[in-house]
């Protein structure tokens, strides 16, 4: 197993990335902390994955919030030693579906404001816990449209973008104490309950089934699919491990193909 005696935080671990990825990282052996504002979906979450395992924990923490952060981490830290692993799933409450000149401004810079925040909090706690530990891997996920402009997304796409380069600039200033900094870029797996209700949707406008949709989506990917969710944790557990040793300020894309750097 990659990540076995590796003790790791996912914060955001009830939404469908942070639990798809709280799994991946279980199943090769690591720690996982479970952690979200509210208690009853996190419990919910670990129990899909198996959370009566000795390897699965739940601490509820409002990652806005630097204080409450700081205190999870030392409990954290009290009861399953020192963290060398975080992931951050904490949605972005963003809007899409409008253009940007019919789009509120509050709106658009919603999830600029809400990824920046939560990023800077978790981010800037644990390199420097896992400066002081001997260093540790944070990673995070962003999409597509962080780098290529789609119509529509509202301030998602520049979120990503934000989010993106706040890691590398944590990347650089922590390598020295080897901290490495990377993110996953996905395409926006059709697994996921947001997306999967949008291509429903698309598909009932369209008379296709979701199926066709997919089939229609991935028609341009060199792999000729949008990448599930798995595959993206999968991705997470990849540079979670010491086979990416030679990487940071950096992401692995798991969009199939479909952007190709």
């Amino acid at each position: 197993m990659l990540l076995t005696g590796r003790t790791a935080i996912v914060y955001g671990a009830s939404g469908a990335v942070g639990k798809a990825v709280a799994r991946a990282f279980a199943r090769e052996g690591a720690k996982v902390v479970m952690s979200a504002r509210r208690r009853e979906p996190l419990d919910r979450a670990a129990e899909d994955i198996g959370g009566t395992d000795d390897l699965v924990h739940v601490m509820t923490v409002d990652a806005t919030d630097p204080r409450a952060i700081q205190q999870h981490l030392n409990e954290v830290v009290q009861r399953h030693g020192p963290v060398s692993l975080m992931f951050n799933a904490v949605s972005w409450d963003d809007v899409q579906g409008q253009v940007l000149s019919e789009m509120p401004f509050d709106s658009f810079f919603a999830p600029v404001r809400l990824g920046l925040t939560t990023w800077f909090h978790t981010g800037t706690a644990l390199a420097k816990h896992m400066a002081q530990h001997g260093g540790g891997t944070i990673l995070g996920i962003t999409a597509n449209a962080g780098r290529q402009p789609f119509g529509g997304v509202g301030g998602f796409g520049v979120a990503c973008a934000a989010v993106e380069h706040f890691l590398r600039q944590l990347a650089v200033e922590n390598g020295p104490a080897q901290v490495r900094v990377c993110w996953v870029r996905s395409p926006g797996s059709p697994d996921v309950p947001g997306i999967r209700e949008a291509w429903q949707a698309y598909g009932a406008q369209k008379g296709l089934t979701f199926e066709e949709v997919h089939r229609e989506f991935a028609r341009d990917v060199p792999l000729r699919q949008v990448t599930p969710l798995a595959q993206v944790a999968n991705a997470a557990v990849l540079l979670a491990s010491d086979l990416a040793a030679g990487m940071t300020a950096t992401m692995a894309n798991a969009t199939g193909g479909a952007q190709v750097d």
